[in-house]
């Protein structure tokens, strides 16, 4: 089965998008009147034997925006900041060709380590790489409309 195959399973249906709305809204107004560093979700089911469950308002907030996109039906994934990927990996995420990103690591602008012959990248790395690509990018579209400004082109 393809990746997409189990991308297009995992989307939610009306039902459980709205579901995942009203838990979110629910979630963002309890942390919102609360300045605990903990927050107790208590099972009310009548059952005694249900443990208490102490979660981190930070850990809330995450999941809060998780339920967020997933009330809009799009797909999540959760990477550990410190999780290498591969060349091929990282050029997918950035939407360019597997030669692109060589030659950025090449050039020192995309920061990766050698295990064996096979280069890696950093998750953490590879966002703010991309970061900085919007930033180029956006500058360089200010840059263009400011020049249009200048020529009295109409822009």
């Amino acid at each position: 089965m393809a990746p997409q195959d189990n991308l297009l399973d995992s989307l939610l249906t009306e039902e459980e998008a709205e579901l995942a709305k009203v838990a979110q809204r629910c979630l963002v107004k309890a942390l919102d009147h609360s300045r605990a560093r903990k927050i107790r979700i208590i099972d009310e089911s009548g059952d005694g034997d249900a443990p208490v469950l102490e979660v981190p308002p930070k850990a809330l907030r995450l999941f809060a925006e998780m339920l967020g996109a997933m009330s809009q039906r799009q797909p999540i994934s959760v990477i550990p900041q410190k999780h290498e990927v591969s060349t091929q990996d990282a050029a997918a995420f950035l939407n360019v060709s597997r030669p692109f990103v060589i030659k950025q690591i090449e050039t020192g602008k995309l920061k990766c380590r050698k295990v064996g012959r096979h280069r890696r990248v950093e998750f953490e790395e590879l966002v703010r790489f991309q970061k900085s690509m919007r930033q180029d990018s956006e500058a360089a579209l200010q840059a263009l409309a400011d020049q249009a400004q200048d020529l009295k082109l109409g822009y």
